[in-house]
């Protein structure tokens, strides 16, 4: 197993310092010689034994910061994050729990709230219903090896899938129930993905900082042509990353 120690920067090649330095570490990360909760070397430590200036160390430090790898806390220094969940969402149907299960990730859900509400205008309008049509709303915030990844509301029509509301959706698969109480299979869902900063409430639930980055996921579910399902997903920026397949 490699060590920070055993890093060697090439001052005779085109390639930034820094950036050597970011891949150097990433690969340590991606082979296992860094784990989870390892502390780095103070800034000055690693200037003194790669011979480089405490900018390169910081700028190196910063991105793989900004991109989920490392995290810095105030008076503490400098840590290995928590390896971000591949989520394959964006390109594959299969309920939260599978997916976490496929990853070797112990899932579970926590049912925050489920009620019969008049439906918000935007709700209504992505499933086709009439402005005051009556909707269930469903809000979960779930998790992988005990930690929160995605807080996520739920509208549906009232009318429709009221059978719904007898369900524990804590142990029960949103998808599942709807094929086997209503007899409605989703089979194609519209995803619109965005970058927003986290308010407070959802932070909370989150266990992250006010302002901190997630990914609000806004999805309408289908039954062929027609709407069943609409979602508000806001997910940890530190915790996820999405990825999609694509052919020519």
């Amino acid at each position: 197993m490699r060590s920070l120690g055993s890093l060697k920067l090439d001052k005779n090649i085109p390639v930034p310092l820094y950036y050597q330095l970011k891949n150097l570490v990433l690969e340590l990360i991606k082979d296992g010689s860094l784990k989870e909760g390892d502390l780095l070397p103070a800034e000055s430590e690693l200037c003194a034994a790669l011979d480089v200036s405490r900018p390169t160390v910081r700028q190196a430090f910063s991105e793989l910061v900004s991109e989920g790898y490392l995290s810095r806390y105030k008076g503490r220094g400098t840590f290995v994050s928590k390896p971000k969940v591949d989520a394959r969402f964006l390109s594959k149907l299969e309920t939260f729990n599978d997916e976490m299960l496929s990853k070797n990730l112990e899932p579970s859900t926590v049912v925050l709230k489920i009620e019969r509400i008049s439906g918000p205008c935007e709700a209504n309008e992505h499933l086709g219903l009439s402005p005051g049509a009556p909707l269930i709303y469903l809000s979960r915030l779930r998790f992988a090896d005990g930690v929160p990844l995605v807080y996520v509301e739920t509208f549906l029509s009232y009318e429709r899938y009221k059978a719904l509301m007898d369900v524990d959706l804590s142990e029960g698969s949103l998808y599942d129930s709807l094929e086997h109480l209503c007899g409605v299979r989703i089979n194609r869902a519209h995803r619109r993905i965005e970058s927003i900063n986290a308010k407070k409430s959802d932070a909370e639930l989150l266990r992250i900082a006010t302002n901190k980055a997630v990914s609000l996921v806004m999805t309408v579910g289908y039954s062929d042509d027609v709407p069943v399902e609409f979602s508000v997903a806001r997910y940890r920026g530190d915790l996820n990353k999405f990825s999609v397949v694509t052919y020519r």
